[in-house]
């Protein structure tokens, strides 16, 4: 990828973004990016509670992310907000911001940063894979890409996401008798796992959780067809949910809500459950390797396309990704901020 001018032998990164306890900070914009407390002026890449919190006097984040804010916080989440389109741009003190895909969830952008011939990159969760609920992730030549490193081992190879469709379809098909009750994140992951089910030939009634309702609904709104969902509710007999799929908070697994389902066929959508000891400790019986976030080979992958003058990793396993790049010619530091968590 053809990389921009490097003009800061006198102008540094840190002139342009620096990292402060309350998140990623822009002193010639006077803007933070995924901010973890309440400022003045935020710019959020993507919906999910560690990177989108209310109290901000003025949020710029895409339609997607703004509604699913509203949905999640109330529509008062902020002071005022200021949508962007993809590619759309806006200035504040000589400092452009541009918003592009990022393939994480529905809205998920990375930021990108352009001020006096600098451009950094700040990634927010991403990944590469395709994803039937969001645009794909778009690289951006730049000065300094900012990136996650939540599976940064390269232990953390994820499957096809097709097969581990057919892996829950298959289990289904074994034991017609029992729900297979499916654990997903409420934004973004429980989506994917309809639309892809869908995809796999699954035409009948999906059961939901009803903590899902209000951005399921939401993901209609923005064109996402999941086809004919239900809720999954305590009227009904155990009976009546034998060979169905139902999809629930992680949470509820444990849940005594679980126990109204026909010897419930414990199932787990993460990245985590490659991790044989994390699927024993959830008590899963049929765990899914479906991961919103890239892989080891991914990230690399990613840093080799880009080919930065320096990459900065905000959270996750960033020892691992600093001594890949720096292996690899590429000059790389860990940020080590404190707030995100591993929704995934």
């Amino acid at each position: 990828m053809r990389k921009p001018a490097y003009i800061w032998r006198v102008l540094r990164p840190e002139s342009l973004i620096i990292p402060r306890r309350d998140g990623l900070y822009c002193p010639p914009g006077d803007f933070y990016i995924d901010p973890v407390r309440p400022v003045a002026r935020a710019v959020i890449t993507h919906g999910h509670a560690d990177h989108a919190r209310a109290g901000h006097e003025a949020v710029a984040a895409t339609p997607e992310t703004l509604a699913i804010m509203a949905v999640r916080y109330g529509d008062g989440f902020a002071g005022s907000v200021r949508t962007l389109a993809y590619g759309e741009s806006i200035e504040r003190d000589g400092v452009e911001v541009t918003l592009v895909p990022a393939g994480h969830v529905l809205g998920s952008a990375q930021v990108v940063v352009r001020w006096r011939g600098m451009t950094i990159v700040v990634s927010g969760d991403y990944k590469r894979r395709r994803d039937p609920t969001c645009p794909p992730f778009e690289p951006v030549a730049c000065d300094v890409f900012v990136t996650e490193a939540t599976f940064g081992l390269p232990v953390f190879r994820h499957p096809h996401d097709a097969g581990e469709i057919r892996k829950l379809l298959r289990s289904v098909e074994q034991f017609p008798e029992r729900t297979h009750l499916v654990g997903a994140y409420a934004l973004g992951k429980a989506q994917r796992i309809i639309r892809l089910l869908r995809e796999a030939g699954w035409e009948r009634t999906l059961y939901v959780h009803g903590a899902f309702e209000r951005l399921n609904a939401l993901y209609g709104e923005f064109g996402i067809d999941l086809g004919p969902l239900a809720p999954a509710t305590s009227d009904a007999k155990k009976a009546d949910f034998a060979g169905e799929i139902v999809i629930a908070p992680p949470g509820a697994l444990a849940d005594r809500w679980s126990r109204r389902f026909a010897d419930p066929v414990n199932a787990f959508a993460s990245g985590w459950m490659s991790v044989r000891a994390r699927a024993r400790q959830r008590a899963v019986e049929l765990p899914l390797v479906i991961s919103d976030h890239a892989d080891w080979d991914e990230l690399t992958a990613t840093l080799a396309e880009l080919a930065p003058g320096e990459v900065w990793i905000t959270h996750g396993r960033e020892e691992a990704l600093a001594r890949w790049a720096e292996l690899n010619g590429l000059t790389a530091r860990a940020l080590a901020l404190v707030g995100y968590e591993e929704e995934d």
